[in-house]
């Protein structure tokens, strides 16, 4: 286990209230040059390719919530956790939705109410994440499932 994070200004890299840094992405992009993760969590419909670094894929239709909660509940308290020493990215195809409600659901971890998370990560993250209402309502309900 690595003791470093992400370079705060980085592309994509979102800062947490902590001080713990993730790093959103679109897979459609290339990978960013630079540092490697040394852990991701994948939000696909379908297997993500293979990577050179630790990862988990949490099965995530485009524009839709996760298909098992529990799951991603339990993969983004992982993720929280391990973003405290380690880089960690979250991403999806086109690193705005899923990814923006993962980040969200981070925020809310991090102890941003859960009714700010979606403002925060489109303050601080992208201003066109998290792009549907059940997606928002998830993150609402994040922290009380």
């Amino acid at each position: 286990m690595t003791t470093h994070t992400w370079d705060a200004t980085a592309d994509g890299v979102l800062r947490l209230p902590s001080g713990r840094r993730v790093r959103g992405r679109g897979l459609r992009r290339a990978t960013p040059g630079g540092v490697l993760p040394d852990f991701g969590v994948y939000l696909l419909g379908r297997p993500p390719a293979p990577v050179e670094w630790e990862a988990r894929w949490l099965r995530w239709p485009d524009f839709r919530l996760p298909a098992d909660r529990g799951a991603a509940r339990d993969v983004l308290r992982e993720v929280w956790r391990r973003s405290a020493q380690e880089r960690v990215e979250i991403a999806c195809a086109g690193g705005r939705g899923r990814t923006g409600t993962a980040l969200a659901c981070l925020a809310a971890l991090d102890g941003v109410p859960p009714g700010d998370a979606v403002a925060f990560v489109r303050e601080h993250y992208d201003a066109r994440a998290v792009e549907t209402p059940w997606q928002r309502r998830f993150v609402a309900r994040f922290m009380s499932a």
